[in-house]
């Protein structure tokens, strides 16, 4: 007796994953690899400037205070004294900017708005697609521009500027009066250093961008067409 060829299975659809998976190559994110290059080289650099920092005890010790002799002296002692603290005074400086802002929150919240819109709208969001702002587009032009004109209202006609300006006199009034009462005959100053090619902590800093964008550029580059 024959029998019957079992029925083959039936085959079910299968759907590519290339028709599940949007394509987000029309809208490119924020470049993380660019933002994370900054990220390094400025954390290297704080890092590479901090360990030039010489003892605090050094600076504090009351038995190395005295009166200058003349202002061609206490010229001289804040010129040694800079040299030799000079991430110290910049740590100094830092300290007061920032005790400044944390005591005025609305100007501490208006500038960290200022330094957000920087970083996102300029420095590390990609040119394409352009900016969008209610419904209108803006070129990197123009995109700069606003962001000009946005800083300049910010710094010059709200508090802002005012504490930052304020609490950088007062920290270079407390460096200057260290430095004028500071004697630095104890100091083992090297004289080279200063032509040595390597200015200090803020030199680092600003260093840090440079490195930063030239690390990432082959990163953000876009690719060419063929």
């Amino acid at each position: 007796m024959a029998t019957n060829p079992s029925p083959s299975p039936a085959i079910l659809p299968v759907s590519s994953s290339q028709n599940t998976i949007p394509n987000n190559d029309t809208q490119p994110p924020v470049n993380t690899p660019a933002v994370r290059a900054f990220i390094n080289h400025l954390t290297s650099t704080v890092r590479s400037g901090l360990s030039e920092r010489r003892p605090w005890f050094e600076l504090i010790d009351r038995t190395t205070f005295s009166k200058p002799d003349s202002i061609s002296d206490a010229t001289t002692r804040i010129r040694k004294n800079y040299t030799y603290f000079r991430v110290n005074y910049v740590s100094i400086v830092g300290v007061v900017i920032a005790i400044s802002l944390l005591t005025n929150p609305f100007s501490l919240i208006t500038l960290l708005c200022l330094v957000a819109a920087w970083t996102f709208l300029y420095l590390f969001r990609p040119s394409d697609p352009p900016l969008v702002i209610l419904g209108r587009e803006f070129s990197e032009r123009e995109t700069l521009g606003l962001l000009i004109v946005l800083s300049i209202i910010v710094i010059f006609l709200t508090s802002v500027g005012s504490i930052l300006i304020s609490a950088t006199l007062v920290g270079m009034g407390i460096i200057c009066v260290h430095g004028t009462f500071r004697a630095p005959e104890d100091l083992f100053l090297d004289e080279q250093e200063p032509s040595s090619g390597h200015t200090g902590f803020l030199s680092l800093l600003g260093g840090a961008a440079t490195n930063a964008a030239a690390s990432a550029a082959p990163i953000i580059a876009p690719p060419t067409r063929g």
